[in-house]
């Protein structure tokens, strides 16, 4: 694995323990500075995004695809790569600039998470190809925890963007199939001064309005 990676005891003590934070890895690429998001999937997915660097073949650019930049939110969900459908996990390298602009056209995935009126989110809801949702983040073993963790759903032209090859403007930078990292830190679970997760840091985008809008901590 290419990613930078750390204890989790040692990150664990310097991040936030409550409140809405994005924990990410930056990073830079090709003289822009990155962000690495997350998702798992079959195999036949997996395989032709690392082989081609972009996403295609299987496929499908029809529904709504969530990217995650916490790696633990992306554990808790694919059950550290054992659950049906997400045997592998892809780390995806984007510019912060795009991961910026998903978070500038994001809607509230529900009404009631929005500061909106009814009517009003679902004209928002229509417009948008970005959704965002807080969930709690979890530990290492699932567990919830009181510090809030972002994912991102993109439909539609944002999906479009996100899987095309690069050099027809498509988002990913990078492609890495990091299913043999998760497998290897599955296994110190029960040794938890044992366990490396990538290296994550409190990310704030540049726009102030944008980080009031999302209420972040």
């Amino acid at each position: 694995m290419t990613l930078p990676a750390e204890l989790h005891a040692a990150q664990t003590a310097r991040w936030p323990q409550t409140g809405r934070h994005i924990l990410a890895q930056r990073g830079e690429l090709k003289g822009q500075p990155t962000i690495v998001v997350y998702q798992a999937y079959r195999p036949a997915i997996a395989d032709y995004a690392v082989q081609h660097g972009h996403f295609g073949g299987p496929y499908s650019f029809s529904r709504m695809s969530w990217v995650k930049p916490n790696f633990l939110w992306m554990m808790y969900r694919c059950g550290w790569a054992t659950k049906s459908d997400q045997e592998r996990v892809l780390a995806l390298t984007v510019t912060c600039a795009r991961f910026d602009g998903w978070l500038g056209d994001a809607v509230p995935s529900t009404v009631t998470a929005s500061s909106l009126s009814k009517d009003a989110w679902h004209a928002a809801v229509a417009a948008s190809d970005v959704r965002l949702q807080w969930d709690p983040d979890h530990a290492p073993d699932g567990r919830p925890l009181a510090r809030r963790a972002v994912q991102l759903g993109l439909r539609g032209r944002a999906l479009a963007d996100f899987g095309r090859p690069p050099d027809e403007g498509g988002a990913l930078l990078r492609v890495e199939d990091i299913t043999g990292f998760v497998h290897q830190q599955r296994e110190n679970l029960s040794q938890p001064e044992l366990l490396l997760t990538p290296r994550e840091e409190v990310y704030r985008p540049a726009d102030e309005a944008l980080v009031a809008r999302l209420g972040l901590d």
